[in-house]
């Protein structure tokens, strides 16, 4: 390690942290309690999408990931277009000279290398390549932990998103189709291993099984993965018609229903959702539906709690189910979600939120709640195992990242050529 390590290691957190999206900040507050628990010495400082809630939430120094963001706002026009092209210059500067301040640089989990919702190259990919290149020219460890990956169609978001696991010192996957992903794009991944979602991490407070005649239905504001662009605006338009016509359904089966969500547009969702089902039954008490704020995990897990199945979209929304003990229907937008439930023994209570079928989704809600006793003690014990392995994992990156001990047997970093 350099003589700046010796004294007191400086961690970097790189990601869209702080933004809105529930699931991502839990997957960083799992490893900050890692390092807070661990390297009660480290420095632990961001660079990311929403630095203003990491300093105020967190108490974490952070720095804003694109130079343009915050300043679009100001300008607009030809002027607008060439700041734009000119900050993702001033963003290669930026990054390579935050980076190279760090002894490690880790992605808090996140689906950073997946396309399984719209985004562009010029966005998280380019942003991505920018710190792997950073990690590499720095000699800093740059660590994806516990991350997502799919195949990808679009050619240049796929080279960028590629260059940033190949440059990356240490890689894991949070599931298998990950890696396989990974695998099929060319890389080798034979020394990455997979590990679960860093929130299953997480300590959860006392909590019951909840009240069978209320359900979680966690919603999303939801237009298709990046292969569907041209589709976005029907398949937005249908998803939201599914849940409407399932919260309908519900209400007149004598259930009531908690919404949750996961990120802040979804919030619109749930809106519409509550509007409906005022139309439809303006005689029902307004206590049967209702949909608090959410703006963190610790808020969702509140939200959920009292609940006792959950029928949820946003991949976070499922996984806070699971550490809640409750038997959950994953209506996904991408393959992790199946191999999550896989891995809970739910596999036969998945749907893809593009091809939803309803007689199917009301047939899987009956058999979900006729064995929910069964499936309940299966996923408690599915989650504690998640949670060991998780435990294995941060002491592998306690080794190979800050090296507060010898690594455990077998243990490499994906990138061990590069020499650092």
């Amino acid at each position: 390690m350099t003589a700046r390590a010796q004294a007191a290691p400086r961690v970097g957190l790189f990601g869209l942290l702080g933004s809105g999206n529930i699931g991502n900040d839990a997957s960083m507050e799992a490893v900050l309690a890692w390092l807070r628990a661990r390297h009660p010495d480290a420095v632990v400082d961001a660079m990311c999408m929403g630095p203003d809630r990491l300093r105020s939430h967190y108490g974490i120094d952070a720095i804003a990931m694109q130079w343009y963001k915050s300043r679009e706002d100001r300008f607009s026009g030809p002027l607008a277009s060439a700041l734009k092209v000119a900050g993702k210059g001033i963003d290669a500067c930026r990054t390579l000279a935050w980076v190279r301040r760090h002894d490690a640089v880790i992605v808090p989990g996140m689906g950073v290398l997946e396309a399984s919702l719209p985004l562009k190259a010029s966005g998280m990919p380019y942003a991505m390549c920018l710190l792997g290149v950073s990690g590499k020219l720095g000699r800093t460890r740059v660590a994806l932990v516990s991350v997502g990956a799919t195949i990808i169609n679009q050619k240049l978001t796929r080279r960028l998103f590629d260059i940033a696991a190949r440059t990356a010192f240490y890689r894991s996957y949070r599931d298998n189709q990950s890696r396989e992903a990974m695998r099929r794009r060319g890389l080798d991944v034979s020394r990455d291993q997979v590990y679960p979602d860093l929130v299953f991490s997480r300590p959860m407070p006392e909590h019951g099984p909840g009240d069978p005649g209320i359900v979680g239905l966690g919603v999303m504001d939801y237009h298709g993965t990046n292969d569907h662009r041209d589709q976005a605006g029907q398949i937005h338009e249908a998803y939201l018609t599914d849940m409407k016509r399932f919260a309908r359904w519900l209400i007149d089966h004598d259930r009531r229903i908690r919404l949750t969500v996961g990120d802040g547009p979804d919030a619109e969702i749930a809106r519409a959702i509550i509007e409906d089902i005022r139309e439809y039954r303006p005689d029902l008490d307004s206590s049967w539906v209702v949909a608090e704020p959410v703006a963190t995990f610790d808020d969702l897990i509140a939200a959920m709690a009292p609940a006792g199945l959950v029928i949820a979209t946003r991949f976070h929304n499922v996984i806070c189910a699971l550490k809640l003990g409750k038997p959950v229907i994953s209506l996904g937008y991408s393959a992790k979600n199946l191999d999550l439930m896989a891995d809970m023994g739910l596999s036969e209570f998945c749907q893809f939120a593009h091809t939803l079928d309803f007689d199917k989704l009301i047939a899987q809600f009956t058999e979900l709640e006729q064995r929910q006793a069964q499936l309940r003690q299966s996923i408690i014990a599915a989650s504690a195992a998640s949670a060991e392995r998780l435990d294995d994992q941060f002491a592998r990156l306690s080794a190979v990242l800050l090296r507060s001990a010898a690594p455990p047997a077998g243990v490499r970093a994906a990138a061990g050529a590069s020499g650092r």
